[in-house]
């Protein structure tokens, strides 16, 4: 039996994976968005079920100052003796921390600042009880990865911070995972920097504070160079499964067209891992990948997909919802109008670095269909809601009921970096309104209708101008509803009755 590749679609970048007895647990990181850092769960490594996220209060999460792509930045799970615990770095607040809880799908704990610098962080538990915190910084050795001991109960160093390997020359050595493996401790990173030269490389030392040997066929993992589907892998960590298997979840994205782009991010990927004899790994077929490979052991038990359709029924967003920055009470509501979601635009727009009344899903595949069903009445010029697809506040399309000069409208509008233009509008007087946006590789198509027949469809523009490479950024496409009354508070809310996300590949 074969899976398929990418295991987790979408904007979902450095994974991390801890086994506790036959259940997978899995996060990625969240950059501005909140809540931080999606935590999912599997029970076969292949299908995974978003249970929620790791970050969920204010108190745990300040992204006040965080840029479009800053935040949170790469996390690792692990479980130790039953309790399971994220590290992560907030970039833009505070720096390395972490959270524990004794139940993954419950609260987790407020979090314990270690002063220890750089990013990517990662919690290693030796046998004696010692437990190892380790960075890729750039320190009194250059770039690479350094390495403290910390006290778990308070979070502070007990030694001082000491550099472990710098890798095999490919810049930006980061996302470092230690583990011990029969006699030999293994530190493994990402090089090359998490675009096109990414790989992953790994050395060994039977101390864990080393000198470590690289292996001698590095990079384990890389598809630099080489003419595939999938590019830029690496940022890996591994995994034993109960029968002693050994698998490993990276990253890697999957561009289009010439020259190459990605607009909806970096994905989770997964490969097995083998060993040679002298006790070195290799991730997937020689170090590359590919979208269809075959299952091996794991037991496959495929996980029910989410419902397409979002009636806004509950007493929460689903797990697959996001706001920017915080979530704010003032800006959205459940429940004010009955299954409704409530938007109440705010002076902040999508162009900002702030919180609009913004909540948003990953796009998580190419082919889709998106629609909504909204209702809006604006009062004064300038308010203005509707459905976003969203990459940061730079680069973005808009489909959206509006007021201009006293009258209602409906505008498509193009914000790519300094130039911004309506490409089309008209008047629209009715109260509700169903928005469409149809995606495909290339083009992403933009429409509405009454919620009967066929849209008429109003503008188009290209996937490519979202693409990191044009946009920048660490992130992905998201499909956003939101709205903003243009430098005031709006005076009238936007209800938005349903949601559909209809992957069409």
């Amino acid at each position: 039996m074969n899976y398929k590749n990418p295991v987790i679609s979408g904007f979902h970048p450095d994974p991390s994976v801890c086994r506790a007895g036959d259940d997978y647990y899995l996060v990625t990181s969240s950059f501005e968005y909140f809540p931080g850092v999606p935590l999912f769960h599997s029970k076969d490594l292949v299908n995974w079920t978003q249970l929620g996220h790791v970050l969920t209060r204010p108190e745990q999460l300040d992204l006040s100052r965080a840029p479009s792509s800053g935040g949170i930045f790469a996390p690792t799970i692990r479980e130790h003796q039953g309790t399971f615990y994220m590290v992560t770095t907030n970039v833009t607040a505070g720096g390395n921390f972490f959270v524990h809880t004794n139940d993954p799908c419950g609260e987790w704990s407020d979090p314990f600042f270690v002063d220890h610098p750089g990013i990517d962080p990662d919690l290693f538990f030796d046998e004696d009880g010692t437990v190892y915190f380790t960075s890729s910084a750039n320190g009194d050795s250059g770039p690479g990865i350094y390495q403290s001991r910390i006290d778990l109960k308070t979070g502070k160093r007990v030694t001082d911070v000491t550099f472990l390997w710098s890798g095999t020359g490919g810049q930006y050595p980061e996302a470092p995972h230690i583990y011990r493996i029969g006699k030999w401790y293994y530190l493994m990173m990402a090089e090359g920097g998490t675009e096109y030269g990414h790989m992953e490389t790994i050395a060994r030392s039977e101390r864990p504070d080393g000198p470590f040997e690289s292996c001698p066929h590095n990079p384990i993992l890389t598809h630099r160079s080489l003419l595939k589907s999938i590019h830029a892998t690496g940022h890996a960590d591994l995994v034993q499964t109960p029968d002693g298997d050994w698998w490993a979840v990276f990253l890697g994205i999957r561009p289009h067209g010439y020259p190459k782009r990605h607009h909806i991010g970096r994905e989770t990927f997964l490969a097995p891992v083998t060993w040679t004899e002298d006790g070195w790994p290799t991730i997937g077929d020689n170090g590359t990948v590919s979208e269809t490979m075959p299952t091996g052991n794991l037991p496959l038990q495929p996980a029910a997909p989410p419902p397409s359709k979002d009636d806004f029924d509950g007493a929460a967003l689903a797990p697959c919802w996001n706001t920017m920055r915080r979530s704010d009470p003032e800006l959205w509501s459940l429940g004010e109008k009955e299954s409704c979601l409530t938007l109440r635009g705010s002076e902040t727009t999508l162009n900002e670095i702030g919180a609009p009344a913004f909540v948003a899903r990953r796009q998580q595949h190419f082919n889709c269909d998106v629609s909504a069903h909204m209702m809006f009445e604006p009062q004064r010029d300038g308010e203005e809601a509707g459905i976003a697809v969203y990459m940061n506040d730079r680069f973005h399309y808009e489909l959206a009921v509006t007021r201009i000069a006293g009258e209602r409208k409906i505008i498509f509008r193009r914000k790519i970096g300094s130039l911004q233009k309506i490409e089309n509008e008209a008047p629209w007087t009715s109260d509700s309104i169903v928005l469409h946006v149809k995606a495909v590789r290339e083009q992403y198509t933009f429409g509405f209708s009454n919620g009967i027949g066929t849209p008429f469809w109003f503008g188009s523009g290209e996937t490519s101008l979202l693409a990191t490479e044009v946009a920048g950024g660490f992130t992905g496409v998201m499909f956003a509803l939101y709205a903003t009354g243009n430098g005031a508070k709006c005076e009238s809310p936007a209800h938005f009755d349903w949601f559909q996300y209809e992957a069409l590949e």
